[in-house]
């Protein structure tokens, strides 16, 4: 591809609020913190921003409130170079926001999230009945379930009708019908995910193997496990990918890991990348974002994650054109 990829995003915008501890309070219990601070963010959001810090052209589809809040996400998001003029302003719902603890012990930090979703549910099927049309001058669609599950399935339908390839992202949690699944390219659950829509616990790479063969039947064409520090698989009729993390030594804030995994992967695919390759680039990509704090705060520019791979010894000649 001699251009910018075009990536269209209709999810989420989601203002983190974001408190650190020692240790996650029991129920009924107080504990000290020991930050806070908050940062723009939504699954939708960070996989716009990161395709966009990664050199792709991309355009967002969402709701927020009519609040400071998102007033300050859509500029965070149209300052990483985003198209914001379709994310539109809900006068009868708040911005949406998530709670986010973040537990550090030493090195080691884990997270507890809990997102209230105001406008984001706001989004009806006449916000997007533009895309009938439109969604062919895309290179790639990314969708997720921090919005109504009826616009996922809408999107992905006019998607696959004009044969633009579609990334799934399951994440939270939450029932997914046939009738999406037929429409979806690729589809990236993490373990958890996983489990839930296949009733297969994801412990080994075998075990994804097996749950990704169960989604693989139900009509999905690629699908992509990401199992955290054990990295990440991916499988399709041909290909059977075990794909190791790039390991981080001092894990500052795994909140944006996902999403900079997502948008790093569609970003290289829509570049013309094999599997394993993209699967090395977001690799190295969601290496740089779980060392910062924040979601799209730590999201990488693309010269970031160039250097990353020339120093892993990976191929980066594919992306350095864009930089």
């Amino acid at each position: 591809m001699d251009r910018r990829p075009k990536i269209l995003v209709v999810g989420s915008l989601v203002m983190d609020l974001i408190v650190s501890t020692g240790r996650f309070p029991q129920s009924g219990e107080t504990v000290l913190g020991l930050d806070y601070h908050t940062a723009s963010g939504g699954k939708g959001a960070n996989q716009a921003v990161q395709a966009a810090r990664l050199g792709a052209d991309v355009t967002m589809v969402g709701r927020v409130g009519e609040d400071d809040f998102g007033r300050s996400m859509v500029k965070s998001v149209g300052d990483a170079g985003v198209n914001t003029s379709r994310i539109l302003r809900t006068p009868d719902a708040c911005s949406a926001i998530g709670n986010v603890q973040l537990e550090v012990q030493g090195g080691r930090t884990a997270n507890r999230i809990i997102v209230v979703s105001g406008a984001n549910m706001k989004i009806t099927p006449q916000d997007v009945a533009f895309l009938e049309e439109e969604i062919a001058r895309y290179d790639m669609v990314i969708l997720q379930y921090e919005i109504p599950m009826q616009i996922d399935e809408i999107v992905a339908a006019y998607a696959h009708a004009k044969g633009v390839p579609v990334m799934l992202n399951t994440a939270p949690s939450a029932p997914t019908s046939g009738e999406l699944l037929a429409n979806v390219t690729y589809i990236s659950p993490n373990e958890h995910e996983a489990e839930d829509l296949t009733g297969i616990a994801v412990r080994s790479a075998e075990d994804a193997k097996r749950a990704a063969d169960a989604l693989l039947a139900r009509g999905v064409g690629n699908v992509l496990i990401t199992r955290g520090s054990e990295g990440a698989v991916l499988k399709n009729d041909r290909e059977f990918i075990v794909s190791p993390c790039v390991r981080c030594e001092d894990v500052k804030d795994p909140t944006a890991a996902g999403d900079s995994f997502v948008g790093a992967f569609c970003v290289a695919v829509c570049l013309g990348a094999p599997h394993e390759e993209a699967l090395q680039f977001a690799n190295c990509t969601a290496h740089i974002t779980v060392s910062r704090l924040g979601a799209q705060p730590s999201l990488p520019t693309l010269s970031e994650v160039v250097a990353l791979m020339r120093e892993k010894g990976f191929d980066a000649g594919r992306y350095e054109a864009l930089c």
